[in-house]
């Protein structure tokens, strides 16, 4: 058949006369015997000749370098290469498969296909031939063929024109899958794994003759497919199998490893096979294969209705997780040659680690042949034995990376020794070999063992991510009532699923308020007691939020099985608006065989003994740690102060008789960081809203975060959307402070003006008490109390506690709380010398009114209690304490090791920055005089209680010393507040007042602002009973523009308060003119007070 064309050829090569053209019929014959047909022919090729030296003549013409040329033929060889080693391939997997017996003996081999031609895919694997499978392929290929026409004419391509404008015009021209049928070289069939299932492993080849043509009318623009090879192992899991015809519910197939490729593209898609831009190709096309074929990704063939399974068969839960710590290699080759290899040098070797597509690449070691990485990789496992871990290492090159040796393993290996670490040789490279250890973790699915991984995780210094404590599967199903876009549209949508850093996406559903999704996504957890899943809702611009939804994981930890299986209600949605989801946890959990030494730590398999017990003889036993030791990470945490501030030309959601009076907003902003919400309040009628309030976040330098705004407008129903915008976490950590007005995204207009202020704690309380002043002038009333620092607590362990009774040891955990906000650290399992080693943090409002509370308890009951007041940590060194502390309520013996640190929180943003510097003076000036007024500042709204905050406060030089005013002196503060425009005075205290009686006076403070007497701006402090020397520290705000305050004249009266019924008895009073003074500096001063006989 091949030489057919070549017989037929023959006798025109030799001028044989065609039999069927007369000599007479207009075939005319020129001189020499020389017909015209044959000197067309010539001309023609002489023609295509000379068509080779247009692309020379026209760069000429037009000025370019004769590189150009060069460089375009050079493309043309390398392309034309390419594809006829492609075509080479094609037919050498031809004759391969079209007589496999006659092509596997040796010398029928040897002949026919030379070594490079040989498909990469030839294997012998000892399976079972599976030949009646073949023929009943072979059979059906051409039906299969008919299929995959009307697949993709009637399917595929409205999908594709549906999919983008461009594309309206999209057509397959020609599809015909070839007369070659897939073939099936062997198979394996698995027994005895599980008897609900069979399970086939379908060792696969295609080398196809199809034929697929497409084209875009609009841009005249064909291309297409012409020949295509695959070959790759296919496993096809026949389950559940049920009593029932078809006995089989379901199939399921994928690829364990990602198979090989080669296609001939043909049209347009020629330009694929350039050299470079093929290589590209084809790997993007095996991603896409990949993604739906290569594990954990599987193709689901349901055969009986309603599958219920359908999920669980197309992601069920893995077998379990290897973690793989890449720890060296050695021996490497040298690939870094200079001066074409006179000079040897070494090698900047880096490893790819990859589970079929879970790939992870290492970090780049320079010039080492000897290469130390360190680093630790986890992979979800599925299939085992079957799946392989494939380590590739290679050389950073600027151009193209060197190859320097791979090796392979299968899970099965792994799987049956639980720990395997040794050296493994690199297939390719040499001498060269690798180091490394894997794990096999189980995935368990109760929680009695997480307390121990948790500990075991804090013992393994890991790069680039800590280890995880467990996975979480979460299976998508549906969702119901969802709500519709603008003008009733029915939504596009999808959801976003978020686990820390790490988001995931479904696929998008059109046109349905009730979509189902049926997919499944993977999280690594690594403490599955303090995390979250954020679940949104989108359309698919993913611009439109249609609902949202966070759930707490702990929650999963005490449901059965670790699994909620339910329908869960939307946030921010319709009021029927719910998802339907199935959460599964699985912990991790490593049970090694081997015997852990104890100049180590055990993992949590062998935790045989509890903690603190000694195995081996008591003069070995390590003596008890005199201070904690925390991790590198604590107290490193810094607070983010957000200030937000107003928003400006915001969008009119509030219309009236449909749209034909256009009303205003009623905005209000939500604000999200760090796993926290705030939410502002709510701004009636307003388009260009202040709000003026400050939130603030403990923060760890945690990639991926952002401090987000979402804005809506208030309404009975359903709250409309006014934009979001968002600032990277990693910003503010490194420029401090940001002050920008950000605009809003989503929709038409408006942008908001926030501040975000980074505080670093710092460990001096040497400007305590200026903090705790800057605090309470910036404070807003519609924000909780600032802070002024943060308190660090690491707990490290506790001793000696006492036994339950029958003698068992306890099973203790401790909680820790300050001020309302309370943390518990984990249960260490039956236990006298628990070892927690967590960490937590607190922000303090007022250090020198605050204590740290902490309980140990086992099962409800207290066995011993700490009350540490924080003023302690005033005074020590540093602001820290790190030792043993004794409970209460318990024997001596029992102790907790704990360490406690405080940071101030330091603003230099606060518009009051002046105040340092005069502070500073006045801290000079006062050590050098002695005299020291003591304030006491009470918190805002706490009327309560009874308990302030003293502190000591220095005052202006000019008044340290006692005035010999015969009325008396005020103490008070006067400041502007750029950011919220409010003019603020704070009344202190005041000395030495004379009263008009005999009595000692019941004093208090009115203030006004002239001209204006109006009841609008007067002010009035509360009556301090029986006293000369009264102390308010109360604060009073003014919403005034700066130009006003400062034309304004501040009264503030002392009077006596006698009865109910009648006005205060003028004592004496301070007249400021504001236009005179500093409104900027807000520090606190000392006024004379002056003699005035009217009542106000």
């Amino acid at each position: 058949m091949e030489r057919a064309p070549e017989q037929e050829a023959a006798p025109a090569a030799a001028g044989a006369p065609d039999p069927g053209v007369s000599s007479g019929s207009g075939g005319s014959r020129l001189p020499g015997g020389i017909g015209s047909a044959e000197a067309l022919a010539a001309l023609g090729a002489i023609g295509r000749r000379l068509l080779w030296l247009l692309p020379v003549y026209l760069a000429g013409r037009a000025g370019l370098s004769l590189g150009f040329v060069v460089a375009g033929v050079a493309l043309y060889m390398g392309w034309r290469g390419r594809r006829m080693s492609k075509e080479r391939s094609l037919r050498a997997a031809g004759l391969f498969l079209g007589d496999e017996e006659a092509a596997l003996s040796a010398t029928g081999l040897g002949r026919s296909l030379g070594q490079s031609e040989l498909p990469a895919w030839v294997s012998f694997p000892d399976v079972e031939k599976a030949e009646w499978l073949n023929k009943i392929l072979a059979q059906a290929w051409p039906f299969f063929g008919q299929y995959m026409e009307k697949l993709l004419v009637e399917n595929i391509a409205p999908s594709i024109r549906a999919s983008n404008t461009h594309l309206q015009t999209f057509t397959f021209t020609k599809v015909d899958m070839g007369e070659k049928p897939l073939k099936v070289i062997g198979v394996k069939v698995h027994t005895g794994l599980n008897k609900k299932q069979i399970l086939l492993d379908l060792n696969i080849s295609y080398v196809g003759d199809v034929q697929i043509d497409v084209e875009v009318k609009k841009f005249f623009c064909k291309a297409g497919v012409k020949g295509m090879q695959l070959h790759g192992m296919l496993r096809v899991i026949l389950e559940p199998l049920i009593g029932d015809v078809p006995i089989v519910g379901a199939l399921t197939m994928f690829f364990i490893r990602r198979p090989t490729l080669d296609i001939n593209w043909t049209g347009m898609t020629n330009l694929l096979d350039i050299p470079g831009l093929s290589s590209l190709s084809d790997t993007m096309i095996m991603d896409s294969i990949a993604s739906f074929l290569v594990l954990p990704n599987r193709l689901l063939i349901p055969l009986v209705p309603d599958l219920h399974e359908a999920a669980q068969l197309r992601s069920p839960i893995p077998r379990g997780v290897v973690r793989v710590f890449l720890r060296e290699a050695k021996d490497l080759q040298s690939k870094d040659k200079y001066i074409k290899g006179m000079i040897e040098g070494k090698s900047d070797p880096y490893a790819v680690v990859r589970v079929g597509t879970q790939v992870f690449t290492s970090k780049v070691i320079d010039e080492d042949l000897n290469p130390k990485w360190n680093e630790m990789y986890e992979f979800i496992v599925h299939e085992v034995p079957g799946q392989e871990l494939e380590v590739e290492l290679f050389d950073k090159d600027p151009d193209q990376d060197d190859f320097l040796g791979r090796m392979k393993l299968d899970f099965g290996e792994v799987f049956k020794a639980r720990v395997l670490e040794e050296w493994f040789p690199l297939q390719d490279g040499g001498r060269a070999r690798v180091l490394l250890r894997l794990e096999w973790h189980t995935l368990m699915s109760d929680i009695s063992k997480l307390e121990q991984v948790l500990q075991w995780n804090k013992t393994i210094s890991s790069k680039p991510e800590p280890p995880s404590a467990a996975i979480l599967v979460v299976y998508l199903d549906r969702a119901q009532e969802l709500p519709l876009k603008k003008a009733s549209k029915e939504p596009n949508p999808m959801v976003q699923l978020s686990v820390q850093d790490v988001t995931r996406e479904s696929k998008v559903v059109y046109n349905t308020s009730s979509p189902v999704w049926d997919d499944a996504f993977r999280f690594f957890l690594q403490d599955p007691t303090t995390e979250d899943i954020d679940i949104q809702v989108k359309d698919d611009n993913r611009q439109t939020t249609l609902g949202s939804l966070t759930i707490h994981l702990s929650r999963l930890l005490s449901a059965d099985n670790l699994v909620l299986d339910q329908w869960f209600q939307l946030e921010n949605s319709g009021l029927n608006s719910r998802i339907y989801m199935k959460l599964v946890m699985r912990i991790l959990y490593l049970d090694a065989p081997e015997l852990c030494l104890n100049t180590r730590p055990c993992p949590p398999g062998n935790l045989n003994v509890t903690e603190g017990t000694y195995v081996g003889s008591s003069v070995d036993r390590p003596p008890r740690p005199t201070k904690a030791s925390p991790d590198a990470e604590f107290g490193t945490e810094s607070v983010i102060r957000i200030h937000l501030l107003e928003a400006e030309n915001l969008i009119a959601k509030d219309n009236f008789m449909g749209g034909m009076i256009k009303g205003k907003s009623d905005p209000y902003v939500k604000v999200r960081l760090g796993g926290q919400k705030f939410r502002s309040r709510v701004i009636k009628e307003d388009l260009n809203p202040r709000w003026s309030e400050i939130y603030e976040v403990i923060v760890s330098n945690v990639p991926g975060q952002d401090v987000e705004f979402d804005l809506y407008d208030k309404d009975v129903d359903k709250d409309d959307f006014l934009g979001r915008c968002k600032i990277p976490l990693r910003r503010v950590l490194s420029q401090k402070f940001v002050d920008e007005w950000l605009p809003l995204e989503d929709v038409k207009s408006g942008r908001l003006h926030v501040k975000l202020e980074c505080l670093p704690p710092t460990p001096s309380a040497a400007e305590l008490e200026q903090v705790l002043m800057v605090n309470s002038l910036i404070q807003t009333p519609k924000s909780e109390e600032l802070s002024s620092a943060l308190l660090s607590v690491f707990l490290d362990r506790a001793t000696d506690l006492p036994l339950r009774k029958g003698s068992k040891p306890p099973s203790p955990y401790a909680s820790l709380s300050v001020r309302g906000v309370s943390y518990k650290t984990k249960v260490s399992s039956q236990t006298a010398e628990p070892v927690w080693n967590e960490a937590f943090s607190f922000l303090i409002k007022r250090p020198h009114a605050e204590s740290l509370e902490l309980q140990v308890k086992d099962d409800g009951h207290t066995l011993g209690t700490l009350s540490l007041p924080l003023e302690q940590l005033l005074s020590a060194e540093g602001l820290v304490l790190d030792r043993w502390f004794q409970l209460n309520n318990s024997s001596p013996a029992i102790q907790v090791l704990m360490r406690v640190q405080l940071g101030v929180l330091i603003s230099q943003h606060s518009g009051v920055e002046a105040l340092h510097a005069v502070a500073g003076e006045e801290n000079e000036e006062g050590s050098q005089k002695g005299s020291e007024t003591e304030l006491y500042i009470r918190e805002d709204g706490d009327s309560g209680s009874t308990q302030e905050l003293r502190q000591r406060l220095p005052q202006a030089s000019s008044n340290l010393e006692l005035s010999n005013s015969p009325l008396g002196q005020m103490s008070l503060t006067v400041w502007y507040n750029m950011d919220a425009r409010k003019l603020i005075v704070i009344i202190h205290a005041c000395r030495n007042l004379k009263s008009s009686t005999k009595d000692t006076p019941d004093p208090y403070v009115s203030l006004i602002l002239l001209p204006d007497k109006s009841r609008v701006t007067k002010r009035k402090t509360t009556v301090r009973k029986k006293t000369h020397n009264p102390e308010f520290n109360e604060k009073f705000e003014w919403d005034l523009t700066l130009d006003d305050a400062q034309r304004r004249k501040l009264e503030a009266y002392i009077k006596n308060s006698v009865s109910f019924m009648s006005r205060g008895e003028p004592i004496g009073k301070v007249h400021i003119d504001l236009s005179q003074k500093d409104l900027s500096q807000g520090a606190p001063q000392w006024y004379d007070l002056k003699d005035d006989k009217t009542s106000s």
